[in-house]
């Protein structure tokens, strides 16, 4: 791989990673920019549509990128395809509107009557995603990866085409409609997640994702940020049948878990046995990683794995009450609130890996 040199490697830890055999220390993905890098101006598109759209410019910005970025441990470079997280609500009848960095859905689905959730093979955002991942594919070529886009199924497809507030409402006054709604729409992920994988197959080994996580066959995050807002009863009743489907389907899962709304599925997510993990997300305007042990330990010691966002000054705590097994950390600066900094130099992601690297010789599990 040109811009990791030692991805071989890297595959052996995700190995360990999956089967809960990396004894000797945390899966990390920390980056920083190489020493004496000196960054190249890429030209933007006019406007923000074509930013996201412009397949030659997301290349380019990605190759850039990727150049300019010491990647430690497990990190790698990896492009996904991205026109934001309402895509699959896209692909089926919303539109897009796209701002600086995210984009959002225009909910055109205003009652249900005539509902159809079914794939259109000629859906105009369909036919970007599926010919900016051909185009990536095909540029990447070995030197990196390319990532599945970022599919949000089930009840988030659903919020991006009825809009959360009609959809709470929904799930009172027609809850009948709600659960066959949420099954065809995964039939439309499976082909759209099928078609996707199977581009990017031709030309790397595995899958990857948003997440940063590689696996050796068909993995993908399962997720619903909806769930924030049900109870558990709605949750067992509308999502959970569904999202085991989801989870069989696949080769390996991890559920994105986002924010301390979601925290009441938690034991029912970790009961569902072929649920390889969880990625806990705690949430702007929360405490950081090393804050919430008894949610991580309750991961770990359902047989989980965990995947965490964490700061330097969190390692301590994390190394110390947590498990090596399992257990992967992506590691971000705090922000300099005087500079606006949000990266490590090569040096400062060198140290921190010395300091992880060098944890277990003091600490027996």
């Amino acid at each position: 791989m040109l811009y990791k040199k030692d991805w071989e490697n890297t595959k052996k830890k995700f190995t360990e990673y999956w089967n809960l055999e990396n004894h000797d220390r945390p899966l990390v993905a920390i980056t920083g920019i190489k020493d004496g890098y000196i960054p190249k101006k890429i030209a933007q598109p006019e406007s923000l549509a074509e930013r996201w759209t412009d397949t030659e410019y997301v290349i380019k910005s990605a190759r850039e990128e990727f150049s300019s970025q010491f990647y430690g441990a497990e990190a790698f470079p990896n492009l996904c395809p991205n026109l934001g997280p309402d895509i699959l609500g896209a692909i089926l009848g919303a539109d897009m509107e796209f701002g600086i960095n995210t984009s959002w859905s225009k909910h055109t689905m205003h009652d249900w009557e005539n509902a159809s959730f079914r794939f259109d093979p000629e859906n105009k955002w369909w036919k970007k995603i599926k010919e900016m991942t051909t185009e990536i594919t095909n540029d990447a070529c070995g030197d990196y990866l390319v990532g599945i886009t970022d599919l949000h199924p089930g009840a988030d497809a659903l919020v991006s085409l009825r809009g959360p507030e009609n959809l709470s409402c929904d799930l009172y006054d027609c809850p009948e409609k709600i659960k066959p709604a949420i099954f065809e729409i995964a039939e439309v992920l499976k082909s759209v997640y099928d078609e996707l994988y199977n581009i990017t197959v031709k030309k790397q080994q595995g899958s990857t994702n948003w997440m940063g996580v590689w696996h050796p066959g068909k993995w993908y995050v399962t997720s619903c940020d909806f769930i924030g807002m049900i109870s558990r009863d709605m949750f067992r009743e509308f999502i959970l049948d569904e999202l085991n489907m989801e989870i069989d389907w696949l080769d390996a899962s991890i559920f994105h878990l986002d924010g301390p709304g979601a925290l009441k599925h938690l034991d029912d997510l970790l009961a569902i046995p072929k649920l390889k993990g969880i990625q806990w997300v705690y949430g702007a305007g929360q405490p950081t990683a090393s804050h919430w042990i008894p949610v991580l330990k309750k991961i770990q010691d359902s047989g989980k794995l965990i995947h965490i966002s964490a700061q330097p000054g969190d390692l301590d705590v994390l190394l110390e009450q947590l498990r090596p097994e399992g257990l992967f950390l992506s590691i971000s600066p705090m922000v300099n609130n005087i500079s606006g900094t949000k990266y490590f130099t090569e040096e400062q992601a060198k140290d921190i890996l010395k300091i992880i690297e060098s944890f277990h010789h003091r600490k027996v599990f």
